[in-house]
């Protein structure tokens, strides 16, 4: 059985290799139309959508997967449409693909032009959001590459028509159904031939827990964009305005508990924790505070953290609290803990925002706003295929410009080196 999936995953992988190729010869005008037609096709098939999603809801429950888990899984008439409206977006931003990033002329008449190409074909591999399948699809199909989805078996059923609308949109515009394709099984050994086939995929990207990534990490012969866990941290300055740093915090925590952008630990001056943990708790009366032995003392409702609590996604109405004497010890409790993904100050001091910024060693850093914004649609790019945080190639949000690598043209008149 084993040696059949492997041979229908690299039979997979050989297709979007030539799918691919033709791309690369696609005009813009294909590929937006693609991504139109896709939108519209989403919007046909809610209905069909819908009723795929409520087979993974169920059973789902039935396995006893908790709140957060079936809020990322589920999808209703208002997240559908959300999606068809970050696909159909990502047609109206600027084709990445041939863009001139450098020009260089020397002095023996050569013209050197470094320029955007497709990286090629990449595996998608993710768990439980079953819109990742779209945002993936656009996403590589405008920047020229091919893509190969593997969903998590609970998004499964909710996957398949999600592409099959996005393959849809490919066959309307004349472009090869092998740019956009799934891998129809859930037998985990698909994901592991997937990870070796490295004579046709150029790219990995890993979009889950921390089980997912370390599976990718160790046993992939293909390279890797990673996407980790968000542990997010906020950190509240002495010279915080205390109502903003209220509302900041509920909003990055319970906006959406599920996402990797939510807030998970916050770390808070003691000079001011007398003041803001009360109100802090009293406004958001459906999380679970856990904190060390100073935060307890501020507030009663709130319960002993582990030490096991600083690393934890929670993805869940709980967030840890930390209380530190100032800003260098702050620093350096975020920087052992976070997962180097979204960390964010709250203060009125510009030079305590700018030594956060330019310490803080994360994929985004922000000041004064939610980690929730840490999201491709909301940086403008239309949507993203992951938070990148690693160092190399990509970091932050994967957007169209980070799916690309580039090469170079030289143009010469007969030079030969001597």
């Amino acid at each position: 059985m084993s040696d059949e999936i492997k041979d229908y995953v690299y039979k997979l992988a050989a297709d979007a290799e030539v799918a691919a190729r033709q791309l690369a010869t696609a005009s813009t005008k294909q590929k937006n139309d693609a991504l139109r037609a896709a939108a519209t096709a989403l919007r046909d098939r809610t209905k069909d959508i819908l009723a795929a999603n409520v087979k993974d809801i169920d059973k789902a429950r039935n396995d006893g997967k908790n709140g957060a888990f079936l809020d990322r899984l589920m999808l209703d008439e208002s997240r559908i449409a959300a999606v068809a409206d970050a696909v159909e977006s990502i047609a109206e931003l600027p084709d990445p693909v041939g863009r001139s990033l450098a020009t260089f002329d020397r002095p023996n008449g050569l013209k050197i032009e470094r320029v955007a190409v497709p990286i090629g074909v990449i595996g998608m591999v993710f768990e439980s959001r079953p819109n990742v399948g779209a945002d993936a699809g656009a996403l590589c199909l405008k920047s020229g590459n091919a893509v190969i989805l593997r969903g998590g078996s609970e998004s499964y059923h909710s996957t398949l028509e999600i592409v099959a609308c996005m393959r849809a949109g490919l066959r309307a515009a004349g472009l090869p159904e092998g740019v956009i394709q799934v891998v129809d099984t859930t037998d985990r050994a698909a994901v592991r031939h997937l990870l070796k086939c490295s004579e046709h995929v150029d790219l990995i990207i890993p979009r889950g827990g921390k089980g997912l990534v370390k599976l990718v990490i160790d046993e992939a012969a293909v390279p890797t964009l990673q996407h980790l866990d968000g542990n997010c941290h906020t950190y509240v300055h002495r010279a915080a305005n205390i109502e903003k740093a209220v509302s900041l915090i509920r909003n990055a925590k319970l906006r959406r508990t599920g996402v990797c952008g939510a807030t998970e630990s916050i770390v808070i001056d003691a000079d001011i924790a007398q003041g803001l943990l009360p109100q802090l708790v009293s406004a958001m009366p459906d999380c679970e505070f856990r904190g060390d032995e100073t935060a307890q003392s501020q507030d009663q409702r709130i319960v002993a953290a582990s030490e096991d609590d600083w690393g934890t996604e929670y993805l869940d109405a709980i967030l840890s609290v930390k209380v530190v004497k100032d800003i260098g010890e702050a620093i350096t409790f975020i920087s052992k803990h976070s997962s180097a993904h979204t960390d964010a100050i709250v203060t009125e001091d510009a030079a305590a925002a700018a030594t956060f910024l330019n310490t803080i060693d994360s994929a985004v850093v922000m000041h004064n706003a939610s980690t929730q914004f840490s999201d491709g649609g909301e940086f403008g790019m239309g949507a993203e295929i992951g938070i990148a945080t690693g160092k190399i190639h990509a970091r932050g949000p994967v957007g169209l410009e980070q799916l690309t690598t580039f090469k170079y043209k030289v143009m010469g008149d007969g030079q030969t080196r001597p």
